[in-house]
């Protein structure tokens, strides 16, 4: 198995031409012509009611708080997101390092619509936070982790808290053994996963559900062989879909290797046909995060050698537990959320070949934050670098979508996002990265749907490097070519050429990627002697616009 940089979440070892002239073909890489090839996903798809062209929020990162370390994972309540991780210090964005910081000990909140932090909201973890989430009506957050302490008051790894201040909730005081990786909550009782074996001096292996009320430990009681990552709970709350790295669950492999579902009130295993095809458990492989739509879930894995199939994510069915779709693109995914329109994911991945998308490069570029379409709209081809294939398995479109988020330093394993979450108009990741698009920007950052985002971010290619070869092999006649642009969020461009400083001559409008860029032609006629400039004019949907320099030529 092809190797790469090991990482295991929270782990401390761890258009149209004018009339007066004559067009000529626009060509595109492959058999695609420019202005006929389908339109991709982007904040301004041609139809937006396609399933593999869904909108996307925009690439533009929005002002949000930072931290100064790494956040593990993230939880909305209304216009609340709380983010849990391993820092000490928050700062407004824009803010340098160690700059009007305040304290914010492993846990803070911050309004989505606004990206302020919640000063209000300031309870005090005396360790890392590994998972966070709320009870259904907002009452409650729930947080598990490491600590053993909470506003100075002890707490073994998981603790209940006011959403709007943080104070501790009296009465909810379990004794879980070992390491909280996983929550999910109905109002009246939480389900935990981790590391441990025991909650109180009562066997549990690595899964327990206690009471909301007061913390009493419930007889819900599945087993697994190993550490559980992540829980998903479906809508009625009658299923518990399980993620991790065990290999059995309740003694069983199939389902149960890596992951399972499970009755909610009797912990007994129920089918589960997505773990016929996703496959990761063992030292070395593992289900690392879950979520639910509310008619789906998702899940996000890694594989570093031997014990999994899948560096990529997937979708299954609550109503049935079987397979939705998978992408298989390589790089580690380690959080996965599904808003109403696309599915994003916080990993590194370096190559989506499989569906159509970016390939591999050397030295090997990483993409941090991906998203895909919520249906299937296709099938995976058969791999060529030498993972596990999944020729023939459904799989998304990989949307026009790229932002640009650096890896960190703060975890020790050099990662960028570990978990995105969202609401309808916003999505949020969060992590150890510093910075998100080339500005400075730590830990979190938001990005939004377009009627709340600035769409400044544009067209990428501009200059020297947009400049058209211009030549006149014949009277009155010069023919363009020049590279076709790409843009992180828009995905159809159009195109101007200029003649002469600002007589518009040919218009176009072409799809393109970073990775799949056209190389398009006119042929401009009827032209005097003498010299003539051109240039190009690159515009995408939202008005951002860039150009080429000024070319010369002197025409026959």
């Amino acid at each position: 198995m092809p190797k790469h940089r090991r990482s295991r979440r929270g782990r401390p070892s761890v258009p149209r031409a004018v009339s007066t002239v004559a067009a000529c073909a626009a060509l595109v890489l492959g058999s695609l012509v420019a202005g006929t090839a389908p339109a991709g996903a982007d904040t301004a798809p041609a139809d937006p009611n396609n399933p593999a062209t869904p909108v996307t929020v925009s690439s533009d990162p929005l002002p949000t708080v930072q931290h100064d370390g790494v956040a593990w994972q993230q939880t909305v309540i209304g216009d609340t997101v709380y983010v849990v991780g391993r820092f000490g210090r928050a700062r407004p964005a824009g803010a340098a390092p160690g700059v009007q910081t305040t304290p914010r000990n492993n846990i803070l909140a911050f309004r989505l619509s606004t990206g302020q932090l919640v000063a209000s909201f300031t309870p005090n973890l005396n360790g890392q936070a590994l998972a966070v989430t709320a009870s259904p009506d907002g009452r409650k957050l729930y947080v598990g982790g490491d600590f053993t302490a909470v506003n100075g008051s002890a707490r073994s790894r998981v603790a209940a808290l006011d959403p709007a201040t943080g104070a501790l909730i009296a009465g909810f005081a379990p004794k879980i053994g070992g390491s909280v990786r996983a929550l999910a909550a109905t109002n009246d009782r939480v389900y935990i996963g981790g590391s441990f074996t025991a909650v109180g001096s009562a066997s549990r292996q690595r899964l327990a559900a206690v009471r909301a009320a007061d913390g009493a430990l419930l007889p819900w009681n599945p087993k697994a062989d190993n550490q559980v990552n992540a829980l998903a709970l479906s809508p009625s709350a009658n299923q518990v879909v399980i993620g991790g790295r065990f290999t059995t669950l309740n003694g069983s492999n199939r389902p149960g290797y890596g992951l399972g579902r499970v009755d909610s009130n009797l912990g007994a295993n129920l089918p589960l046909g997505v773990n016929n095809t996703v496959r990761n458990a063992g030292k070395d492989s593992a289900v690392l995060s879950l979520s639910s739509d509310g008619t789906n879930f998702y899940g996000s894995g890694y594989i570093y050698g031997t014990g999994g199939n899948l560096e990529g994510t997937f979708s299954g069915r609550w109503n049935d537990g079987n397979l939705n779709w998978v992408e298989d693109c390589h790089g580690d995914s380690y959080g996965i959320w599904a808003s109403p329109t696309a599915v994003y994911v916080a990993g590194h991945s370096h190559y989506c070949g499989n569906l159509g998308g970016f390939p591999e490069t050397k030295p090997r570029t990483w993409h941090r934050g991906v998203a895909f379409s919520r249906a299937a709209t296709g099938v995976l081809t058969k791999d060529i670098h030498g993972y596990p294939s999944f020729t023939g398995v459904p799989a998304p479109s990989l949307l026009n979508w790229f932002p640009d988020l650096n890896t960190g330093s703060a975890s020790g394993q050099n990662q960028g996002p570990w978990a995105v979450a969202g609401n309808r108009d916003y999505v949020v990741m969060a992590g150890e990265f510093t910075r998100v698009n080339g500005g400075q920007q730590q830990g979190i950052v938001r990005f939004g749907v377009r009627n709340v985002a600035p769409n400044t971010d544009g067209p990428r290619i501009s200059g020297a490097a947009a400049n058209p070869t211009v030549s006149s092999p014949a009277a009155q006649t010069v023919n363009l070519s020049w590279p076709g642009n790409w843009d992180r969020d828009n995905e159809r461009l159009s195109y101007q050429v200029i003649r002469d400083g600002n007589t518009q001559v040919y218009s176009t409008t072409a799809t393109s990627r970073f990775y799949r860029q056209p190389t398009l032609r006119f042929t401009d006629t009827g032209v005097r002697a003498g010299s003539h400039t051109y240039r190009i004019v690159t515009r995408d949907p939202l008005g951002n616009t860039v150009q080429s320099q000024t070319v010369s030529v002197t025409v026959k």
